[in-house]
């Protein structure tokens, strides 16, 4: 049976989503339908949210879940007297802060991902933009690069680098690896002299030929024994000059980023 889960907000939604999903992988309940619910910021939006959830546990004959970060009280009682498994966020991790602080907190709605901070803000998007430019090696000038990440093609280095640079402001290059640059064995001219900027990714062949079949179906570029070349070329090349890598088969965007900025031990202050 399918059941579902509601991530309600009075601002964008991405805190109660990224909370209540890391929350709900440490179970395995099969099939469930998520909702996004954010920008639950007048009475009469909070009383359509609440009967979608009553529709939910009619339709699916299972309580609905609904994680919720609502900051204003007449909006979040509606929501907890519905036939759900309601989890308010916020009150339950707050009140200990107000106890500790002595402080009352301040209902204040979208201060997580709001523009709070324009500095920040700008060195964000000044970080993707620097990504995009320098993106498959558009533009090699890597004076100002914080990393420039290596990697044959379709390997993960571009949503990666735009990863970082959305989220943690990092001026972060790509270069791919062509195979001119893997049949001369040595660092392309571009990235002599960055050795310690440089992080290479590398995935199982297998993976690599399919995702390169599903960009350009029978075609060279996607064999299957020119990927393993490639990858084990580039794998030579990481291991010759001692650049620091990592296998993104099973690694998602995220924990890529986390290990990167960690080997390099670049700032991981997000934004």
């Amino acid at each position: 049976m399918t059941r579902t889960v509601f991530y309600v907000s009075d601002g964008t939604g991405i805190t109660a989503e990224t909370l209540g999903h890391s929350l709900l992988t440490q179970f395995d309940l099969g099939e469930v339908q998520q909702v996004r619910v954010p920008f639950v910021d007048t009475l009469a939006r909070a009383e359509d949210v609440a009967r979608a959830i009553r529709r939910a546990h009619a339709d699916d004959g299972e309580l609905p879940l609904v994680f919720h970060t609502i900051i204003e009280p007449a909006h979040a009682v509606l929501l907890e007297q519905t036939e759900a498994c309601v989890v308010d966020l916020f009150g339950r991790l707050v009140k200990p802060l107000e106890r500790e602080f002595g402080l009352v907190r301040k209902r204040r709605v979208g201060r997580a991902h709001g523009m709070t901070n324009v500095e920040t803000y700008d060195d964000r998007m000044e970080a993707t933009n620097y990504a995009l430019r320098h993106d498959d090696g558009g533009d090699t000038d890597y004076s100002d690069a914080d990393l420039i990440m290596v990697g044959v093609s379709r390997s993960g280095k571009t949503p990666t680098c735009l990863y970082m640079a959305l989220q943690f402001g990092v001026k972060a290059a790509n270069y791919p690896l062509t195979m001119d640059d893997l049949d001369s064995c040595t660092l392309p001219p571009a990235l002599r002299g960055q050795r310690e900027r440089l992080f290479g990714l590398t995935i199982e062949p297998e993976r690599l030929a399919h995702i390169r079949e599903a960009r350009r179906p029978g075609s060279r570029y996607a064999k299957l024994a020119r990927c393993r070349r490639e990858v084990s070329d580039a794998e030579l090349l990481y291991q010759s000059f001692k650049i620091p890598h990592l296998n993104t088969t099973h690694t998602s965007v995220e924990e890529i980023c986390t290990k990167v900025l960690h080997k390099l031990r670049l700032k991981q202050q997000l934004y």
